[in-house]
């Protein structure tokens, strides 16, 4: 198993587009929000929010972000869940459609699939990497697949060549969750470029955040464009490219203009966290690092102990780290859950977090597959008629999920990050006494 830390290749000057020239904070190795927020918040509260006075940082972050991951569209929303929504739409899922998904992630991507009216297929994870199992998911395919979201799980990446060599046999669409993933790579590529789409969160534990906010990047114009419509309520006047998510107030002077030629929601993401977002995309490389180094620092702490088994890093991938992972093996240590956990914070450790029980054993998930109802009421019938939502649907994820310990890597000041591996050293020694009795 790989546990080597790999540096994140820097991108280009952030400041290298037209009309951008970012200032540098003098508190921002130990400050999540720097003064370039600051700045940018002031300066849209500045502009009355009036249309002609716009500083225009939702076209800002969408450039920055075409920039940093090499693609021709991004699209900003609300939320990484609302991203995840409008891309299934662009992709063509429709009522009735399947898409899979694996069970071990925040359950937002499951939704987005029902929030489509679509159905959430459950395909069994790897044991050791924990991301979508390529020929789990084969075995899962149907005519009725239409696309599928694979998940970059605590920042590592799936394996992506057999996920799209998959999608191409079938002409399936790939929306990669990289919710968790900003700058980790696969074989030399940036996550979230791979497939057809990639879905990114700005919610507040990621590796960059304004409280909440996604974008959605691709190179394809028909589908930045349909992803772009329905974020923005569908109409005619948007475009693809950064920043046309308004429609131009010539148009509205019109009496005639026909405004609405798709079906779409009020995603857009406002002008005040696109500011913020903004500063956090200039120093996103430095966000990722010092969560890597984090994250180093525990292995480190880990260094001989066989109990606690990390998430293994493949060496054709960079993992971004948004949680240090752990599989307790409480069988060879005689130790459950919560009492690692507690000694763990008794010895300075901070919070551990669980991780999320699988989508299809919530409790909303097992009433759903019973009898669905309001919006999801067409489903009825569809729902269990190929995969039921039970325990033993997936053995891997059904396995690993109780074990896992995530532990915190958002530290910008790498002696509190050590000061925490430490207590993981000490709290490793204090149960190895155990073991050795």
């Amino acid at each position: 198993m790989t546990t080597s830390i790999l540096p994140v290749p820097l991108a280009h000057d952030a400041g290298a587009f037209s009309g951008f020239e970012p200032k540098e904070s003098s508190n921002a190795s130990r400050r999540r929000i720097g003064t370039d927020e600051f700045r940018y918040v002031e300066e849209v509260l500045a502009s009355d929010f009036r249309g002609s006075a716009k500083p225009r940082m939702v076209e800002k972050l969408e450039k920055i972000f075409c920039e940093k991951f090499g693609v021709a569209y991004a699209i900003s929303c609300n939320s990484g869940t609302s991203t995840l929504h409008s891309a299934l739409c662009a992709g063509g899922v429709a009522s009735g459609d399947e898409v899979i998904v694996p069970p071990l992630t925040m359950a937002s991507t499951a939704l987005a699939v029902l929030h489509q009216g679509a159905i959430p297929v459950f395909a069994d994870i790897d044991p050791e990497t924990w991301t979508l199992d390529p020929n789990a998911m084969r075995r899962l395919l149907s005519p009725r697949t239409k696309a599928i979201i694979p998940v970059a799980i605590y920042g590592l990446a799936p394996d992506m060549d057999d996920i799209m060599e998959i999608a191409a046999e079938r002409q399936l669409t790939v929306i990669e969750d990289v919710a968790q993933c900003f700058l980790g790579r696969y074989r030399g590529r940036l996550a979230g470029a791979i497939g057809h789409m990639g879905s990114f969160s700005f919610q507040s534990s990621k590796h960059m955040t304004c409280g909440e906010g996604g974008m959605v990047i691709c190179n394809r114009h028909d589908l930045a464009e349909r992803v772009r419509r329905h974020s923005s309520l569908g109409y005619a006047g948007l475009a693809a490219g950064p920043g046309c998510s308004k429609i131009r107030k010539e148009d509205l002077l019109d009496p005639n203009y026909a405004r609405h030629v798709a079906l779409g929601w009020n995603y857009r993401m406002p002008e005040l966290c696109a500011a913020v977002a903004l500063g956090q995309a200039v120093r996103l490389e430095e966000f990722v690092q010092k969560r890597m180094a984090a994250a180093k620092c525990y292995l480190d702490a880990m260094a001989g102990c066989d109990w606690l088994i990390p998430q293994k890093v493949p060496e054709d991938r960079v993992h971004s780290y948004w949680a240090f992972v752990v599989r307790l093996d409480a069988a060879s240590i005689g130790v459950d859950w919560q009492t690692f956990r507690k000694k763990y914070q008794e010895l300075g450790g901070d919070r551990v977090y669980a991780a999320w029980r699988l989508n299809y054993l919530e409790p909303f998930f097992q009433e759903l597959q019973k009898k669905p109802q309001g919006s999801l009421a067409h489903l009825s019938g569809q729902l269990g008629e190929r995969q039921r939502w039970d325990g033993g649907l997936c053995p891997h994820a059904e396995a690993v999920q109780p074990w896992l310990l995530q532990f915190k890597t958002n530290y910008l000041d790498l002696e509190l990050a050590a000061q925490k591996a430490d207590a993981l050293r000490q709290t490793i020694r204090h149960f190895e006494k155990f073991k050795r009795r």
